[in-house]
């Protein structure tokens, strides 16, 4: 059996542009994501430059990365710059009580963060320390990164073996400060942010985009704590560009904080339970957006959803406190679903960033540390398959009749998730059959426009709990798909159970 959705796609009728930082990425120095993810040091037979890992950052180019967010999450909170710069020798060891008391010795610090970008054409996208820093500490960060002519930060930066400053445009302004980042009040955290905003300065022509560390899930009162220091009520224009955007924070958890579930062992139920959880991503933007709405009602403040994705419990027989966990087809689904819903909300939300990039949570990558070999997860796939829409400009999908649909724990989930994009003459459609076990067909009517050369692939396994490993490392890998086809004027999809397809065309 297989449920039929009939939509239509205006071809020449665009929408927003898709930020291409909404498909960013997440690298905190948290169990073996920086060390042993990222870093393997110059020592290591592992081929590297500088003791980056080179096959790490080739796996990464391939998806067209573009930005990277660093040094945490937490851990942000609790590093302080200076720390890591300098001979490494001469670098002090740290311990980092966030995420499960290691000794770290600080070899992996700034210089090597934009070296890392530099191989990976990526933006670095800086977490200042707000929780335990200073304000005199950050602002002197965008400095030695960013200045040039001559300052005591400027000397210091050239002294480390770096001449020419460097671009950074994206600073967080702190990190879960409502948490981890401080346990403050929204209107503490306002009042920090303002000053942290102001000391931390254009340099040149680097001018800085802003982050202010924003709310937890659905905590809408503190995104409108945040506004009401940039604007008032109705208002059709920032009066105090003080930020450029607030972040979010929302992850997909099926079963609660205790006790989150396996990562590999899930029932179908436990399964739709985490597609209405990633659904509510959704819900989370808008309702986000319709506060920032009173205060910004022209979108000049963005969004950024500096943290989203999955989380299990860590696999067992692992530190607690590095958050490894496996990666299933059931995850890149919610990847899948999560880009549906940036699409629709691109007029604003500009960034995202999935946590984490290599070995830590929703990862891209898992390297193995006994074998050394690099593994490339469902959900890095999706990215990989995706990536046509960075910067393409949005295309409204309406949907006509009825979809299927699921009754999950008292709320609907639909079961079939489509979105659209164009650039460069080139249509791109990303479809998500969310069923765990009923084929769906998508006719979508292209209307103001033909179509031709389709190409399409598809992502799918015999189970949802498939996941690839150094022994499989291609159980869940996309394939050619033949399932697409145009019929007078008409793009007709089949998508099997729980897969994910993409089509792509151009378009005259």
């Amino acid at each position: 059996m297989s449920s039929t959705v009939n939509a239509v796609v205006n071809l020449d009728l665009e929408g927003p542009v898709i930020n291409r930082h909404v498909y960013g990425h997440f690298a905190e120095h948290l169990g073996r994501c920086i060390y042993g993810g990222f870093y393997v040091g110059e020592d290591s037979p592992i081929p590297n430059e500088g003791g980056i890992r080179l096959d790490v950052v080739e796996a990464l180019k391939a998806l067209d990365i573009p930005n990277l967010r660093w040094p945490g999450g937490c851990f942000a909170d609790e590093y302080h710059w200076r720390d890591g710069i300098g001979p490494k020798e001469d670098r002090p060891v740290m311990v980092n009580t966030h995420w499960g008391g290691v000794e770290e010795n600080n070899h992996f610090g700034t210089h090597e963060f934009m070296a890392l970008c530099e191989l990976l054409g990526a933006e670095p996208y800086i977490s200042g320390n707000v929780g335990s820093g200073t304000v005199q500490e950050m602002s002197e960060w965008v400095e030695y990164l960013t200045r040039d002519g001559d300052s005591p930060a400027v000397r210091e930066r050239k002294a480390n073996g770096r001449e020419e400053p460097w671009k950074v445009k994206f600073w967080g302004l702190g990190n879960e400060t409502w948490g981890c980042g401080g346990n403050m009040s929204a209107e503490q955290y306002a009042m920090d942010a303002r000053k942290y905003a102001t000391y931390c300065r254009d340099y040149g022509d680097n001018k800085l985009y802003r982050i202010a560390a924003g709310a937890s899930d659905f905590s809408y009162a503190w995104t409108e704590t945040l506004m009401k220091q940039l604007s008032h009520l109705g208002c059709q224009r920032v009066e105090r560009p003080l930020y450029q955007a607030v972040s979010v924070h929302y992850y997909t958890v099926a079963g609660t904080w205790e006790d989150k579930g396996a990562a590999t062992e899930f029932t179908d139920d436990e399964y739709y339970t985490t597609m209405l959880k990633a659904a509510r991503t959704d819900e989370l933007l808008t309702g986000h957006a319709n506060v920032m709405d009173l205060y910004d009602p022209t979108k000049e403040i963005g969004i950024v959803l500096d943290e989203w994705g999955t989380w299990w419990n860590v696999e067992p027989g692992t530190n607690p406190g590095f958050l490894y966990q496996q990666n299933t087809m059931r995850d890149a689904l919610v990847a899948s679903l999560h880009f549906d819903i940036f699409h629709r909300h691109a007029d604003r939300l500009v960034m995202a960033n999935i946590a984490q990039t290599v070995n830590v949570l929703q990862a891209m990558i898992l390297t193995d540390p006994d074998s050394g070999a690099l593994v490339l997860t469902p959900t890095y796939h999706v990215f990989r398959m995706n990536k046509g829409h960075q910067d393409a400009a949005s295309l409204q999908v309406h949907v006509v009749g009825d979809a299927p649909a699921k009754e999950v724990g008292g709320a609907e989930l639909s079961t079939v998730s489509v979105s659209a994009s164009r650039k460069d003459g080139r249509l791109l459609v990303s479809l998500s059959n969310l069923d765990a076990g009923e084929a769906a067909d998508v006719v979508i009517d292209l209307r103001g426009g033909s179509v031709t050369g389709l190409a399409s692939e598809i992502l799918t396994a015999g189970a949802l709990q498939a996941h690839n490993t150094p022994e499989q490392p291609e159980a869940v890998a996309p394939r050619t798909h033949d399932g697409a086809r145009i019929d007078g004027g008409k793009l007709h999809v089949h998508l099997p159970a729980h897969s994910f397809v993409t089509v792509a065309g151009d378009v005259a």
